[in-house]
């Protein structure tokens, strides 16, 4: 179906699309709020074949054919109208912005965890990040990692407990370690702060080569949970009763226009989300 494109958001993986992840070519975004035959909608992003062993299993997402909108083999977002399958999209209740529903994607990333880890005990999130912020929202006793002023501020406004350095923590001392800093660095930190046989949990997308040492997962008996796309239907009712809050987290809207600019203002260290709204 043809969609037309109320407002998109840019991401982290869409500005590591221009340093060759991936190695795509054609329009990014895959952040979206649209609108389709009178309804808004958002998008679920990968486009699976329906045929292969994956498919037939209901592993869609990891479809080896499969065309992943924005980022592989399909055009995305930052237009004023992107073709969408019908299965793919899903339709937003009034009382969702649509400054809101740009979050649905990356919000249905957060909740992936859930669908695959214990998620009760007590948990760190590396980065305080548009994704470490969204995951943090969603953890009953929860730790953040933030190292930049501004950032602390969101977080106490938000209610959420955050430490400045890694080095105030101690070792051995959490049942879920979540990534989301996109610094690779901080892999062989989660090791060392994450209990014996607890959790460690992959959010980010890196362009280098990230450092593990694996002495350690073995020793200690850790899971190394990698975690991608997710539910949408729970992360638009999480927008929609208020459970996570995602307003704070808009730096500036630029009008399509502009996409230069905004895509400049987004690479700057510790802006969070900026939006595209199509002239």
């Amino acid at each position: 179906m043809v969609v037309e494109v109320l407002r998109a958001g840019i991401c982290g993986t869409d500005l590591h699309l221009l340093g060759g992840y991936a190695g795509f070519r054609g329009i990014p975004g895959h952040e979206l709020v649209g609108q389709v035959e009178g309804r808004r909608v958002v998008a679920e992003i990968n486009c699976s074949c329906k045929l292969c062993p994956q498919c037939r299993s209901g592993l869609g997402n990891h479809c080896p054919e499969r065309k992943v909108l924005g980022i592989r083999g399909k055009n995305g977002a930052f237009a004023q109208k992107v073709a969408i399958p019908r299965e793919n999209l899903h339709e937003l209740p009034p009382g969702v912005s649509d400054q809101q529903a740009v979050f649905v994607e990356p919000l249905a990333a957060a909740l992936r965890l859930f669908e695959q880890v214990e998620t009760g005990g007590r948990s760190l999130v590396l980065g305080d990040g548009r994704l470490g912020l969204l995951v943090a929202q969603l953890l009953p006793d929860v730790t953040v990692l933030s190292r930049r002023p501004s950032k602390q501020a969101l977080l106490e406004a938000l209610g959420l407990p955050w430490v400045g350095s890694s080095d105030q923590l101690e070792p051995d001392s959490f049942d879920l370690v979540v990534e989301c800093s996109g610094a690779p660095c901080l892999l062989d930190r989660a090791l060392e702060l994450v209990r014996p046989l607890g959790t460690v949990v992959l959010k980010s997308s890196w362009l280098e080569p990230s450092p593990l040492q694996a002495s350690g997962l073995m020793v200690k008996e850790i899971r190394l949970q990698g975690s991608r796309c997710g539910p949408f239907r729970p992360a638009i009712e999480a927008l929609a009763t208020g459970q996570v809050t995602v307003d704070p987290l808009v730096d500036h809207t630029f009008p399509l226009r502009e996409g230069l600019k905004a895509f400049q203002r987004a690479a700057n260290p510790g802006v969070l989300k900026v939006l595209l709204v199509p002239d």
